[in-house]
């Protein structure tokens, strides 16, 4: 599916029968494109760099402010086992702290360090780096048919 064909589908074109017909073959397009481009993303990157997990955790902190480690597990739709773990790899490299919740002591808030900070904007500067250069090579109206999508791709991962 080229961008004129999603252009289409976003703008609601095609009938409603050729809209229905056409979902799995969407979700199915959209899962190979969204796919390669992660891991395009994520092969940029040193081996043994931070986890997408931990990226995404990280700027979960960084935008939310810090939380618990129960409530970052079901935020990011992991177990919390899954997620002790991940933060005990960001706290041992001094990317986010713990302290006690103040209201409850027996709790545990974990917050993002600047040193969390810096990791998580390099990297963010990094993809971004590669995306804008690799968009470089799209014409205006391409460009604007992916910005256009964005709100519709924001939606969808939060129906996931």
């Amino acid at each position: 599916m080229d961008v004129a064909d999603m252009s289409d589908a976003v703008d609601g074109g095609g009938t409603a029968a050729d809209q229905g017909r056409d979902t799995p073959a969407l979700a199915g397009a959209l899962r190979l494109a969204m796919g390669r481009i992660v891991r395009r993303l994520r092969q940029a990157h040193a081996v043994g760099d931070i986890s997408l997990s931990e990226v995404s955790v990280l700027a979960r902190l960084s935008g939310g402010g810090p939380d618990s480690p129960g409530s970052l597990a079901e935020a990011e739709r992991v177990r919390p086992q899954a997620m002790a773990g991940t933060l005990a790899g960001l706290e041992r490299r001094g990317w986010v702290s713990r302290t006690p919740d103040t209201a409850d002591r027996r709790r545990v808030v974990v917050a993002i360090t600047e040193e969390g900070r810096t990791v998580l904007e390099q990297r963010r500067s990094e993809s971004a780096g590669r995306l804008a250069h690799a968009l470089e090579g799209f014409t205006p109206r391409e460009r604007q048919a992916l910005h256009d999508v964005l709100p519709l791709l924001d939606r969808l991962a939060e129906r996931l």
